[in-house]
């Protein structure tokens, strides 16, 4: 059964692991990744990754990606979004906001350091355009 907007939105605010996918390049099969997402009511969601990933610059030339979040348990239920992203810079902060979702508070500041001395991270917002979402629990 498809969710309601409602129930899609509180799915995304809660922390899954979302699987990004971006077209590839030169003939290759899509770039597909897990990653951390953080999603706003109204249909934005943002990412970070690293500014000369494979991933950024796939993202930056087809200026759109998609991402499944799903769960198992207690149903199975997915939300999928797909649309055009804008980018911008990476600062602490968001890094910090992302971050905060997925390390635990005793690992939170070794993580950012570590994503300190990666080198420059990239903010991407996706504003949905496309929505699929399912949950194949009992009705």
């Amino acid at each position: 059964m498809p969710l309601t907007l409602e129930e899609r939105e509180q799915f995304l605010l809660e922390p899954h692991i979302g699987s990004l996918a971006v077209t590839g390049e030169d003939g290759r099969a899509p770039l597909q990744v897990p990653i951390w997402y953080k999603y706003v009511p109204g249909g934005t969601l943002w990412i970070t990754t690293k500014a000369t990933s494979r991933k950024a610059r796939l993202i930056r030339a087809a200026g759109r990606f998609s991402l499944l979040v799903e769960r198992l348990q207690p149903t199975i239920r997915y939300v999928s979004v797909e649309g055009p992203v804008t980018a911008e810079v990476g600062n602490e902060d968001y890094l910090r906001e992302m971050a905060s979702r997925y390390v635990a508070p005793e690992r939170l500041e070794a993580y950012i350091a570590y994503l300190k001395k990666e080198g420059e991270q990239t903010v991407f917002r996706l504003k949905a355009e496309h929505w699929t979402s399912a949950d194949l629990g009992p009705a």
